[in-house]
C-alpha cells in the first residue's frame, strides 16, 4: 500500500476541486491510498493530520496563488513543518503541487517554486506534470495543460467564476494526470 497525502488550503473553494481531481487520479493507481488534509481558514491542522502527513509516501501541496506566492495559511503550515524538518522525517519522501489564480499567469509558478523550495528543504523528491502543454490556435481551456505547467499542476479561476464554474476541465484533468504520476512514482519507490 501507498499513502499519498494531499495538504492543501482553499479560499473560495476552487482549490477544493483541483484538490478533489488530484485526489481521483491518484486513488486511481492500484494500491494507492490517498488522504486529504484541508488547512482551515487560521491555517490550522490537527497534531493527528501532521503525523499521518509525517507517515506518508508521497506529499502533494496545494494552495490558490495570492499577491505572486501560496496563501498565509499554507505558508503557516509550511513554517509548522519545521519540526519534521529537523528530523528529516520527510526525507526521500515524493512531493508535487498545484495552484490556481484568477489571471492567465497570475504569477503562478512563484507558488509551485514556493512548494519545490519547501520539498527541497525536507529533502524530497519533486515530480512535475510529466504533461505536454496544449499550445497550438486549437487549445483552449478544455484542453490538458492549457496553461503549460511542468513544475505543477496550474488551474485558471477567473475572479467572476464561482467554484462550480472553475478550475476547467482541462485544469483538472491536468490535476488528475498529476495526482495519477506521483501515486505512481510512489509506489515504484517503495
Amino acid at each position: 500500500m501507498t499513502t499519498i497525502a494531499i495538504v492543501y488550503f482553499s479560499g473560495y473553494g476552487h482549490t477544493v476541486k483541483q484538490a478533489e481531481a488530484v485526489q481521483e487520479g491518484a486513488a486511481g493507481v492500484s494500491g494507492a491510498e490517498v488522504q486529504v488534509f484541508r488547512i482551515d481558514q487560521n491555517g490550522d491542522l490537527s497534531e493527528d493530520a501532521l503525523a499521518a502527513i509525517g507517515k506518508a509516501d508521497a506529499i502533494i501541496y496545494g494552495s490558490p496563488t495570492y499577491m505572486g506566492g501560496p496563501a498565509w495559511q499554507f505558508k503557516k503550515f509550511a513554517d509548522k513543518s519545521s519540526a519534521a524538518w529537523f528530523g528529516q522525517g520527510w526525507k526521500n519522501k515524493v512531493a508535487a503541487g498545484f495552484t490556481n489564480s484568477a489571471s492567465v499567469n497570475g504569477d503562478k509558478f512563484s507558488t509551485i517554486q514556493y512548494f519545490w523550495t519547501l520539498a527541497m528543504q525536507h529533502s524530497q523528491i519533486w515530480v512535475g506534470t510529466g504533461v505536454m502543454p496544449s499550445n497550438k490556435k486549437e487549445h483552449g481551456p478544455s484542453d490538458v495543460n492549457w496553461t503549460a505547467g511542468f513544475g505543477g499542476a496550474l488551474a485558471i479561476s477567473p475572479s467572476d467564476a464561482s467554484a462550480e464554474e472553475a478550475p476547467r476541465s482541462g485544469d483538472l484533468e491536468t490535476a488528475r494526470l498529476l495526482g495519477k504520476r506521483v501515486a505512481e512514482l510512489a509506489a515504484r519507490l517503495a
